[in-house]
Protein backbone atom coordinates (compact mmCIF):
# COMPACT_ATOMS: atom_id res chain seq x y z
CA UNK A 1 0.00 0.00 0.00
CA UNK A 2 2.81 2.42 0.95
CA UNK A 3 4.62 1.67 -2.31
CA UNK A 4 1.45 2.24 -4.31
CA UNK A 5 0.90 5.57 -2.52
CA UNK A 6 4.45 6.73 -3.33
CA UNK A 7 4.05 5.79 -6.99
CA UNK A 8 0.77 7.73 -7.14
CA UNK A 9 2.33 10.75 -5.42
CA UNK A 10 5.26 10.79 -7.82
CA UNK A 11 2.86 10.58 -10.75
CA UNK A 12 0.83 13.52 -9.50
CA UNK A 13 4.00 15.56 -9.03
CA UNK A 14 5.04 14.77 -12.59
CA UNK A 15 1.67 15.95 -13.94
CA UNK A 16 1.86 19.15 -11.90
CA UNK A 17 5.37 19.78 -13.19
CA UNK A 18 4.19 19.29 -16.76
CA UNK A 19 1.42 21.81 -16.29
CA UNK A 20 3.44 24.66 -14.86
CA UNK A 21 7.06 25.49 -15.54
CA UNK A 22 9.29 27.68 -13.33
CA UNK A 23 8.73 31.41 -13.95
CA UNK A 24 11.02 32.89 -16.56
CA UNK A 25 13.69 35.37 -15.49
CA UNK A 26 14.94 38.36 -17.48
CA UNK A 27 18.24 37.81 -19.25
CA UNK A 28 20.98 40.26 -20.14
CA UNK A 29 20.60 41.84 -23.56
CA UNK A 30 23.26 42.06 -26.26
CA UNK A 31 22.03 45.27 -27.83
CA UNK A 32 19.89 48.39 -27.40
CA UNK A 33 16.36 48.08 -26.13
CA UNK A 34 13.56 48.51 -28.68
CA UNK A 35 11.66 51.77 -28.83
CA UNK A 36 8.44 50.09 -29.94
CA UNK A 37 6.99 46.62 -29.49
CA UNK A 38 4.44 45.57 -32.10
CA UNK A 39 2.33 42.69 -30.75
CA UNK A 40 0.35 41.45 -33.74
CA UNK A 41 -2.44 38.87 -33.74
CA UNK A 42 -4.49 37.66 -36.69
CA UNK A 43 -7.73 36.15 -35.41
CA UNK A 44 -8.38 32.55 -36.60
CA UNK A 45 -5.08 32.24 -38.46
CA UNK A 46 -4.16 28.57 -38.81
CA UNK A 47 -0.45 27.82 -38.93
CA UNK A 48 -0.81 26.07 -42.27
CA UNK A 49 -1.87 29.34 -43.92
CA UNK A 50 1.83 30.23 -43.76
CA UNK A 51 2.78 27.13 -45.76
CA UNK A 52 -0.22 26.86 -48.08
CA UNK A 53 -0.13 30.48 -49.23
CA UNK A 54 3.56 31.32 -48.84
CA UNK A 55 4.14 31.82 -52.56
CA UNK A 56 1.60 34.67 -52.51
CA UNK A 57 3.22 36.68 -49.72
CA UNK A 58 4.89 39.97 -50.56
CA UNK A 59 4.51 41.90 -47.30
CA UNK A 60 4.85 41.37 -43.58
CA UNK A 61 4.34 37.60 -43.55
CA UNK A 62 7.01 37.19 -46.22
CA UNK A 63 9.43 39.33 -44.24
CA UNK A 64 8.76 37.55 -40.95
CA UNK A 65 9.19 34.13 -42.54
CA UNK A 66 12.48 35.15 -44.16
CA UNK A 67 13.98 37.34 -41.44
CA UNK A 68 12.28 36.24 -38.22
CA UNK A 69 12.62 33.47 -35.67
CA UNK A 70 9.78 31.20 -36.77
CA UNK A 71 8.38 28.49 -34.50
CA UNK A 72 6.70 25.97 -36.75
CA UNK A 73 5.06 23.92 -34.00
CA UNK A 74 3.51 26.42 -31.58
CA UNK A 75 0.28 25.37 -29.87
CA UNK A 76 -2.24 26.61 -27.36
CA UNK A 77 -1.96 24.46 -24.27
CA UNK A 78 -5.51 25.17 -23.09
CA UNK A 79 -9.07 24.57 -24.22
CA UNK A 80 -11.39 26.12 -25.29
CA UNK A 81 -9.42 27.65 -28.14
CA UNK A 82 -11.42 30.85 -28.52
CA UNK A 83 -10.68 34.55 -28.97
CA UNK A 84 -10.60 35.66 -25.34
CA UNK A 85 -8.44 32.73 -24.22
CA UNK A 86 -5.96 33.28 -27.05
CA UNK A 87 -5.70 37.03 -26.62
CA UNK A 88 -5.28 36.77 -22.86
CA UNK A 89 -2.59 34.09 -23.17
CA UNK A 90 -0.59 35.98 -25.83
CA UNK A 91 0.88 38.70 -23.58
CA UNK A 92 0.31 37.18 -20.13
CA UNK A 93 1.88 33.76 -20.68
CA UNK A 94 -0.99 32.43 -18.55
CA UNK A 95 -3.53 29.79 -19.45
CA UNK A 96 -7.10 30.21 -18.10
CA UNK A 97 -6.20 28.23 -14.99
CA UNK A 98 -4.22 31.31 -13.92
CA UNK A 99 -5.66 34.20 -15.94
CA UNK A 100 -9.31 33.43 -15.13
CA UNK A 101 -10.28 34.08 -18.76
CA UNK A 102 -11.99 30.74 -19.43
CA UNK A 103 -13.85 31.74 -22.60
CA UNK A 104 -15.47 34.53 -24.53
CA UNK A 105 -18.37 34.39 -22.07
CA UNK A 106 -19.46 32.38 -19.05
CA UNK A 107 -22.06 32.28 -16.28
CA UNK A 108 -21.02 34.35 -13.28
CA UNK A 109 -22.39 32.57 -10.23
CA UNK A 110 -21.93 35.63 -8.00
CA UNK A 111 -23.62 38.04 -10.41
CA UNK A 112 -26.18 35.38 -11.43
CA UNK A 113 -25.91 36.28 -15.11
CA UNK A 114 -23.83 35.58 -18.19
CA UNK A 115 -20.82 37.83 -18.61
CA UNK A 116 -18.16 38.30 -21.27
CA UNK A 117 -14.45 38.21 -20.69
CA UNK A 118 -14.35 42.03 -20.66
CA UNK A 119 -17.86 43.14 -19.69
CA UNK A 120 -17.83 45.64 -16.84
CA UNK A 121 -20.97 47.36 -15.51
CA UNK A 122 -18.81 49.83 -13.59
CA UNK A 123 -17.56 51.61 -16.72
CA UNK A 124 -19.30 53.32 -19.62
CA UNK A 125 -18.85 53.12 -23.37
CA UNK A 126 -17.16 56.12 -24.99
CA UNK A 127 -17.73 57.11 -28.60
CA UNK A 128 -20.68 54.88 -29.44
CA UNK A 129 -24.37 55.60 -29.74
CA UNK A 130 -26.07 56.04 -26.39
CA UNK A 131 -24.50 55.49 -22.98
CA UNK A 132 -24.27 51.73 -22.68
CA UNK A 133 -22.04 49.67 -20.41
CA UNK A 134 -18.40 49.60 -21.35
CA UNK A 135 -15.67 47.01 -21.27
CA UNK A 136 -12.46 46.66 -19.29
CA UNK A 137 -9.71 44.20 -18.28
CA UNK A 138 -11.17 43.86 -14.76
CA UNK A 139 -11.83 40.12 -15.15
CA UNK A 140 -8.19 39.44 -16.11
CA UNK A 141 -6.48 38.13 -12.97
CA UNK A 142 -2.82 38.45 -14.04
CA UNK A 143 -0.47 41.04 -15.49
CA UNK A 144 0.65 41.43 -19.10
CA UNK A 145 3.97 42.29 -20.74
CA UNK A 146 2.69 45.85 -21.02
CA UNK A 147 1.85 45.96 -17.31
CA UNK A 148 5.32 44.72 -16.38
CA UNK A 149 6.92 47.14 -18.84
CA UNK A 150 5.13 49.94 -16.99
CA UNK A 151 6.11 48.52 -13.59
CA UNK A 152 9.77 48.42 -14.61
CA UNK A 153 9.93 52.13 -15.32
CA UNK A 154 11.06 51.38 -18.88
CA UNK A 155 7.60 51.49 -20.38
CA UNK A 156 6.06 54.32 -22.30
CA UNK A 157 2.58 54.04 -23.77
CA UNK A 158 0.67 50.75 -24.01
CA UNK A 159 -2.25 50.69 -26.46
CA UNK A 160 -4.42 47.85 -27.76
CA UNK A 161 -6.80 47.89 -30.72
CA UNK A 162 -9.00 45.54 -32.70
CA UNK A 163 -12.47 45.26 -34.18
CA UNK A 164 -13.42 43.23 -31.06
CA UNK A 165 -13.41 44.62 -27.52
CA UNK A 166 -11.83 41.54 -25.95
CA UNK A 167 -9.09 41.45 -28.59
CA UNK A 168 -8.22 45.10 -27.93
CA UNK A 169 -8.40 44.95 -24.14
CA UNK A 170 -6.88 41.64 -23.00
CA UNK A 171 -3.42 41.95 -24.64
CA UNK A 172 -2.92 45.41 -23.14
CA UNK A 173 -3.76 44.52 -19.57
CA UNK A 174 -4.82 46.55 -16.58
CA UNK A 175 -2.27 49.37 -16.90
CA UNK A 176 -2.77 50.06 -20.61
CA UNK A 177 -3.17 53.69 -21.59
CA UNK A 178 -5.96 52.88 -24.03
CA UNK A 179 -7.88 50.19 -25.87
CA UNK A 180 -10.03 50.83 -28.94
CA UNK A 181 -12.52 48.63 -30.76
CA UNK A 182 -15.11 49.01 -33.51
CA UNK A 183 -18.76 49.66 -32.72
CA UNK A 184 -21.08 48.11 -35.27
CA UNK A 185 -23.94 50.43 -34.38
CA UNK A 186 -22.22 53.79 -34.77
CA UNK A 187 -19.41 52.92 -37.14
CA UNK A 188 -16.97 54.49 -34.68
CA UNK A 189 -13.93 53.19 -32.89
CA UNK A 190 -14.84 53.32 -29.22
CA UNK A 191 -13.35 52.78 -25.78
CA UNK A 192 -14.55 53.01 -22.18
CA UNK A 193 -14.25 55.15 -19.08
CA UNK A 194 -11.85 52.58 -17.65
CA UNK A 195 -9.12 54.35 -19.64
CA UNK A 196 -10.21 58.01 -19.69
CA UNK A 197 -13.23 60.28 -19.27
CA UNK A 198 -13.49 61.05 -22.99
CA UNK A 199 -11.95 59.79 -26.19
CA UNK A 200 -8.69 61.49 -27.16
CA UNK A 201 -9.19 64.27 -29.71
CA UNK A 202 -7.35 62.37 -32.43
CA UNK A 203 -9.78 59.44 -32.11
CA UNK A 204 -12.76 61.80 -32.22
CA UNK A 205 -11.30 63.43 -35.33
CA UNK A 206 -10.71 60.02 -36.90
CA UNK A 207 -14.32 58.99 -36.26
CA UNK A 208 -15.59 62.30 -37.64
CA UNK A 209 -14.28 61.35 -41.09
CA UNK A 210 -16.79 58.44 -41.09
CA UNK A 211 -14.15 55.97 -42.36
CA UNK A 212 -16.55 53.01 -42.64
CA UNK A 213 -18.88 54.92 -44.95
CA UNK A 214 -16.37 54.68 -47.80
CA UNK A 215 -17.38 51.03 -48.19
CA UNK A 216 -21.03 51.73 -49.05
CA UNK A 217 -22.03 49.51 -51.97
CA UNK A 218 -18.58 48.01 -52.43
CA UNK A 219 -18.26 44.43 -53.61
CA UNK A 220 -15.70 41.86 -52.53
CA UNK A 221 -15.73 38.43 -54.12
CA UNK A 222 -19.51 38.54 -54.52
CA UNK A 223 -20.12 39.85 -50.99
CA UNK A 224 -21.86 43.18 -51.54
CA UNK A 225 -21.82 45.84 -48.84
CA UNK A 226 -25.14 47.58 -48.06
CA UNK A 227 -26.03 50.50 -50.31
CA UNK A 228 -26.38 53.05 -47.51
CA UNK A 229 -24.43 53.96 -44.42
CA UNK A 230 -25.69 52.88 -41.01
CA UNK A 231 -25.69 49.88 -38.67
CA UNK A 232 -26.33 47.39 -41.46
CA UNK A 233 -23.17 48.52 -43.23
CA UNK A 234 -21.13 48.75 -40.03
CA UNK A 235 -22.19 45.26 -39.05
CA UNK A 236 -21.14 43.90 -42.44
CA UNK A 237 -17.64 45.30 -42.93
CA UNK A 238 -16.12 43.00 -40.32
CA UNK A 239 -16.64 39.88 -42.49
CA UNK A 240 -14.69 41.42 -45.36
CA UNK A 241 -11.21 42.87 -45.89
CA UNK A 242 -12.69 46.29 -45.18
CA UNK A 243 -12.76 45.65 -41.44
CA UNK A 244 -9.01 45.09 -41.28
CA UNK A 245 -8.46 48.13 -43.50
CA UNK A 246 -10.37 50.26 -40.98
CA UNK A 247 -8.26 48.91 -38.14
CA UNK A 248 -5.06 49.54 -40.09
CA UNK A 249 -6.03 53.16 -40.63
CA UNK A 250 -6.59 53.59 -36.89
CA UNK A 251 -3.26 51.92 -36.04
CA UNK A 252 -1.30 54.18 -38.40
CA UNK A 253 -3.09 57.22 -37.03
CA UNK A 254 -2.34 56.13 -33.46
CA UNK A 255 1.38 55.81 -34.17
CA UNK A 256 1.54 59.42 -35.31
CA UNK A 257 -0.89 60.92 -32.79
CA UNK A 258 0.64 59.17 -29.79
CA UNK A 259 4.26 59.53 -31.01
CA UNK A 260 4.81 55.81 -30.56
CA UNK A 261 8.42 54.74 -30.87
CA UNK A 262 9.71 58.30 -30.61
CA UNK A 263 10.43 58.62 -26.91
CA UNK A 264 13.11 57.46 -24.51
CA UNK A 265 10.95 54.61 -23.20
CA UNK A 266 9.60 51.50 -24.91
CA UNK A 267 6.03 51.78 -26.21
CA UNK A 268 3.82 48.78 -26.95
CA UNK A 269 1.11 48.67 -29.60
CA UNK A 270 -1.03 45.52 -29.73
CA UNK A 271 -2.99 45.16 -32.99
CA UNK A 272 -5.41 42.30 -33.58
CA UNK A 273 -6.84 41.87 -37.08
CA UNK A 274 -10.30 40.32 -36.69
CA UNK A 275 -11.72 40.05 -40.19
CA UNK A 276 -10.03 36.75 -41.06
CA UNK A 277 -12.02 35.25 -38.18
CA UNK A 278 -15.36 36.62 -39.35
CA UNK A 279 -14.74 35.42 -42.92
CA UNK A 280 -13.42 32.09 -41.66
CA UNK A 281 -16.54 31.39 -39.62
CA UNK A 282 -18.74 32.06 -42.61
CA UNK A 283 -16.70 30.55 -45.47
CA UNK A 284 -14.24 28.13 -43.85
CA UNK A 285 -10.46 27.73 -44.00
CA UNK A 286 -10.44 26.17 -47.47
CA UNK A 287 -12.43 28.91 -49.19
CA UNK A 288 -11.12 31.31 -51.84
CA UNK A 289 -12.26 34.11 -49.55
CA UNK A 290 -9.82 33.03 -46.84
CA UNK A 291 -7.03 32.76 -49.39
CA UNK A 292 -7.66 36.35 -50.43
CA UNK A 293 -7.96 37.55 -46.81
CA UNK A 294 -4.58 36.05 -45.92
CA UNK A 295 -2.92 37.73 -48.91
CA UNK A 296 -4.43 41.05 -47.89
CA UNK A 297 -3.47 40.83 -44.21
CA UNK A 298 0.09 40.02 -45.31
CA UNK A 299 0.23 43.44 -47.01
CA UNK A 300 -1.34 45.21 -44.03
CA UNK A 301 1.17 43.72 -41.59
CA UNK A 302 4.03 44.71 -43.88
CA UNK A 303 2.79 48.30 -44.02
CA UNK A 304 2.33 48.37 -40.24
CA UNK A 305 5.91 47.20 -39.61
CA UNK A 306 7.26 49.67 -42.18
CA UNK A 307 5.41 52.54 -40.51
CA UNK A 308 6.70 51.50 -37.09
CA UNK A 309 10.27 51.39 -38.34
CA UNK A 310 9.88 54.76 -40.04
CA UNK A 311 9.07 56.20 -36.63
CA UNK A 312 11.36 54.25 -34.31
CA UNK A 313 14.15 53.27 -36.68
CA UNK A 314 15.06 49.92 -38.15
CA UNK A 315 16.35 47.62 -35.45
CA UNK A 316 14.34 49.49 -32.81
CA UNK A 317 11.03 47.71 -33.42
CA UNK A 318 10.42 44.32 -31.81
CA UNK A 319 7.63 42.34 -33.47
CA UNK A 320 5.83 39.38 -31.91
CA UNK A 321 3.29 37.70 -34.19
CA UNK A 322 0.77 34.97 -33.46
CA UNK A 323 -2.91 34.00 -33.73
CA UNK A 324 -5.54 33.37 -31.08
CA UNK A 325 -6.63 29.96 -32.45
CA UNK A 326 -6.94 27.93 -35.61
CA UNK A 327 -10.05 26.68 -37.36
CA UNK A 328 -12.01 23.50 -38.04
CA UNK A 329 -12.66 22.59 -41.69
CA UNK A 330 -16.25 23.00 -42.83
CA UNK A 331 -17.82 19.55 -42.20
CA UNK A 332 -19.28 19.29 -45.69
CA UNK A 333 -15.83 19.95 -47.21
CA UNK A 334 -14.35 17.18 -45.10
CA UNK A 335 -17.10 14.82 -46.18
CA UNK A 336 -16.27 15.55 -49.83
CA UNK A 337 -12.71 14.49 -49.06
CA UNK A 338 -13.90 11.25 -47.48
CA UNK A 339 -12.87 12.46 -44.02
CA UNK A 340 -14.88 12.37 -40.79
CA UNK A 341 -16.75 15.37 -39.47
CA UNK A 342 -20.26 16.65 -39.06
CA UNK A 343 -22.66 18.91 -37.20
CA UNK A 344 -24.13 18.25 -33.76
CA UNK A 345 -27.35 19.68 -32.37
CA UNK A 346 -26.39 20.71 -28.83
CA UNK A 347 -30.00 21.44 -27.73
CA UNK A 348 -30.78 17.75 -28.30
CA UNK A 349 -27.90 16.68 -26.04
CA UNK A 350 -28.81 19.22 -23.39
CA UNK A 351 -32.43 17.97 -23.44
CA UNK A 352 -31.23 14.38 -23.01
CA UNK A 353 -29.25 15.43 -19.93
CA UNK A 354 -32.25 17.24 -18.42
CA UNK A 355 -34.46 14.21 -19.06
CA UNK A 356 -31.98 11.90 -17.33
CA UNK A 357 -31.76 14.24 -14.34
CA UNK A 358 -35.54 14.42 -14.02
CA UNK A 359 -35.83 10.64 -14.19
CA UNK A 360 -33.16 10.22 -11.54
CA UNK A 361 -34.02 13.00 -9.08
CA UNK A 362 -37.47 14.37 -10.03
CA UNK A 363 -38.61 17.50 -11.83
CA UNK A 364 -36.40 20.52 -11.28
CA UNK A 365 -35.06 23.77 -12.71
CA UNK A 366 -31.75 22.23 -13.69
CA UNK A 367 -29.83 24.69 -15.81
CA UNK A 368 -28.85 28.29 -15.14
CA UNK A 369 -26.93 28.69 -18.41
CA UNK A 370 -25.88 26.54 -21.33
CA UNK A 371 -23.95 27.12 -24.53
CA UNK A 372 -22.47 24.70 -27.03
CA UNK A 373 -20.87 21.92 -25.00
CA UNK A 374 -21.10 23.54 -21.56
CA UNK A 375 -23.70 23.56 -18.78
CA UNK A 376 -23.94 25.58 -15.57
CA UNK A 377 -26.41 24.04 -13.14
CA UNK A 378 -28.78 25.87 -10.87
CA UNK A 379 -27.22 25.52 -7.38
CA UNK A 380 -30.59 24.42 -5.93
CA UNK A 381 -32.50 22.78 -8.81
CA UNK A 382 -35.12 21.14 -6.57
CA UNK A 383 -35.58 23.48 -3.58
CA UNK A 384 -35.28 21.73 -0.25
CA UNK A 385 -34.00 18.44 -1.67
CA UNK A 386 -30.31 19.22 -1.02
CA UNK A 387 -28.99 17.26 -3.98
CA UNK A 388 -25.39 16.14 -4.22
CA UNK A 389 -24.23 18.33 -7.12
CA UNK A 390 -21.32 16.02 -7.88
CA UNK A 391 -23.88 13.27 -8.53
CA UNK A 392 -25.99 15.66 -10.64
CA UNK A 393 -22.91 16.45 -12.73
CA UNK A 394 -22.11 12.76 -13.13
CA UNK A 395 -25.59 11.82 -14.34
CA UNK A 396 -25.57 14.62 -16.91
CA UNK A 397 -22.02 13.84 -18.03
CA UNK A 398 -22.75 10.12 -18.44
CA UNK A 399 -25.82 10.93 -20.53
CA UNK A 400 -24.01 13.36 -22.83
CA UNK A 401 -21.01 11.05 -23.13
CA UNK A 402 -23.34 8.35 -24.52
CA UNK A 403 -24.49 10.61 -27.37
CA UNK A 404 -23.02 10.30 -30.89
CA UNK A 405 -19.70 11.97 -31.67
CA UNK A 406 -18.84 12.99 -28.12
CA UNK A 407 -15.22 12.19 -27.24
CA UNK A 408 -15.11 13.25 -23.59
CA UNK A 409 -17.22 14.96 -20.98
CA UNK A 410 -15.62 16.52 -17.90
CA UNK A 411 -17.36 17.63 -14.72
CA UNK A 412 -16.36 20.52 -12.53
CA UNK A 413 -15.94 18.17 -9.56
CA UNK A 414 -13.70 15.88 -11.58
CA UNK A 415 -11.49 18.73 -12.82
CA UNK A 416 -11.25 20.32 -9.39
CA UNK A 417 -9.99 17.03 -7.99
CA UNK A 418 -7.44 16.56 -10.80
CA UNK A 419 -8.52 14.30 -13.63
CA UNK A 420 -6.53 11.18 -14.49
CA UNK A 421 -4.59 10.90 -17.70
CA UNK A 422 -2.10 13.26 -19.27
CA UNK A 423 -2.69 13.11 -23.01
CA UNK A 424 -2.93 16.43 -24.89
CA UNK A 425 -6.72 16.63 -24.54
CA UNK A 426 -6.71 16.16 -20.75
CA UNK A 427 -3.73 18.50 -20.44
CA UNK A 428 -5.42 21.29 -22.39
CA UNK A 429 -8.74 20.91 -20.63
CA UNK A 430 -7.02 21.09 -17.24
CA UNK A 431 -5.18 24.26 -18.24
CA UNK A 432 -8.50 25.76 -19.32
CA UNK A 433 -10.07 25.14 -15.91
CA UNK A 434 -10.47 27.92 -13.32
CA UNK A 435 -12.82 26.65 -10.62
CA UNK A 436 -14.67 29.86 -9.60
CA UNK A 437 -15.80 30.42 -13.22
CA UNK A 438 -15.81 26.91 -14.68
CA UNK A 439 -18.96 25.23 -15.99
CA UNK A 440 -20.36 22.12 -14.32
CA UNK A 441 -20.14 20.23 -17.62
CA UNK A 442 -17.45 20.68 -20.31
CA UNK A 443 -17.76 18.66 -23.51
CA UNK A 444 -15.20 17.69 -26.15
CA UNK A 445 -16.57 16.42 -29.45
CA UNK A 446 -14.93 13.88 -31.72
CA UNK A 447 -12.38 15.48 -34.08
CA UNK A 448 -13.92 17.56 -36.89
CA UNK A 449 -17.40 17.58 -35.30
CA UNK A 450 -18.88 20.98 -34.42
CA UNK A 451 -22.04 22.36 -32.87
CA UNK A 452 -22.58 25.09 -35.50
CA UNK A 453 -25.45 24.74 -37.96
CA UNK A 454 -23.63 26.64 -40.74
CA UNK A 455 -20.08 27.62 -41.62
CA UNK A 456 -17.45 26.50 -39.18
CA UNK A 457 -15.89 27.34 -35.82
CA UNK A 458 -13.03 26.55 -33.42
CA UNK A 459 -12.61 25.84 -29.73
CA UNK A 460 -11.48 22.21 -29.57
CA UNK A 461 -8.28 20.89 -27.96
CA UNK A 462 -7.25 19.32 -31.28
CA UNK A 463 -4.24 20.45 -33.29
CA UNK A 464 -6.22 22.10 -36.09
CA UNK A 465 -7.52 24.58 -33.49
CA UNK A 466 -4.39 24.84 -31.32
CA UNK A 467 -1.62 25.12 -33.96
CA UNK A 468 -0.78 28.77 -34.69
CA UNK A 469 2.19 30.87 -35.83
CA UNK A 470 4.72 32.24 -33.34
CA UNK A 471 7.32 34.58 -34.84
CA UNK A 472 9.78 37.12 -33.41
CA UNK A 473 11.35 39.79 -35.62
CA UNK A 474 13.22 43.05 -35.49
CA UNK A 475 16.15 43.04 -33.11
CA UNK A 476 19.71 42.29 -34.20
CA UNK A 477 20.09 39.81 -31.35
CA UNK A 478 17.20 37.63 -32.60
CA UNK A 479 18.53 34.63 -34.50
CA UNK A 480 16.45 34.17 -37.66
CA UNK A 481 15.43 30.72 -38.85
CA UNK A 482 12.90 27.95 -38.41
CA UNK A 483 12.58 26.29 -35.01
CA UNK A 484 10.69 22.98 -35.25
CA UNK A 485 10.47 22.13 -31.53
CA UNK A 486 7.06 22.19 -29.88
CA UNK A 487 6.37 25.32 -27.85
CA UNK A 488 3.34 26.79 -26.14
CA UNK A 489 1.88 30.19 -26.98
CA UNK A 490 2.37 30.91 -23.28
CA UNK A 491 6.12 31.01 -24.07
CA UNK A 492 5.77 34.22 -26.10
CA UNK A 493 5.20 36.57 -23.15
CA UNK A 494 8.16 35.47 -21.00
CA UNK A 495 10.38 35.57 -24.09
CA UNK A 496 9.31 39.14 -24.78
CA UNK A 497 9.91 39.98 -21.13
CA UNK A 498 13.42 38.54 -21.38
CA UNK A 499 14.19 40.53 -24.53
CA UNK A 500 12.90 43.69 -22.80
CA UNK A 501 14.78 42.89 -19.57
CA UNK A 502 11.68 43.09 -17.41
CA UNK A 503 9.91 40.68 -15.08
CA UNK A 504 7.74 38.03 -16.66
CA UNK A 505 3.99 38.63 -16.22
CA UNK A 506 2.60 37.52 -12.86
CA UNK A 507 0.79 34.41 -14.07
CA UNK A 508 3.31 33.35 -16.70
CA UNK A 509 3.44 29.57 -17.14
CA UNK A 510 5.79 29.59 -20.11
CA UNK A 511 9.54 29.48 -20.63
CA UNK A 512 11.99 31.84 -22.26
CA UNK A 513 12.77 30.71 -25.81
CA UNK A 514 16.48 31.34 -25.33
CA UNK A 515 17.40 29.55 -28.55
CA UNK A 516 16.40 32.61 -30.62
CA UNK A 517 18.99 34.87 -28.94
CA UNK A 518 22.41 35.34 -30.52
Amino acid sequence: MRKRFLVLLLGLCAVAGAQQRPPAQPKQSKGPQPKLVLAIVVDQFRYDYLTRFRADFTGGLKRMLEQGAVFTNAHYDASPTVTAVGHSTFLTGATPSKSGIIGNLWWDRMENKSVTSVSDDKVKLLGGTGAGAGSSPARLLVSTVGDELKNSGKGGKVIGMSLKDRSAILPGGRKADAAYWFDGQSGNFVSSTYYFTELPSWVRDFNATRPADRYVGQDWMGHKMPATSGPQLYGSVDASPFGDELLQALALRAMAAENLGSGSKTDLLAVSYSSVDYVGHRDGPDSPEIHDMVKRVDKLIGALIDAAEARAGKGSVLVAFSADHGSTPVPEENQKRGLPGGRIQWPTYRAAAEKALTEKFGAGQWISFSADGVIYFNPDPIPGKKLDMAEVQKVAADTIRAQPHIARVYTKTQLAAGIPGNDPVDFRVRNGFYAPRAPDIFTVTDPYYIFNATGTTHGSPYDYDTHVPAIFLGLARIKAGNYPETIGVEDIAPTLASLLEIAAPSGSMGRVLAQISK
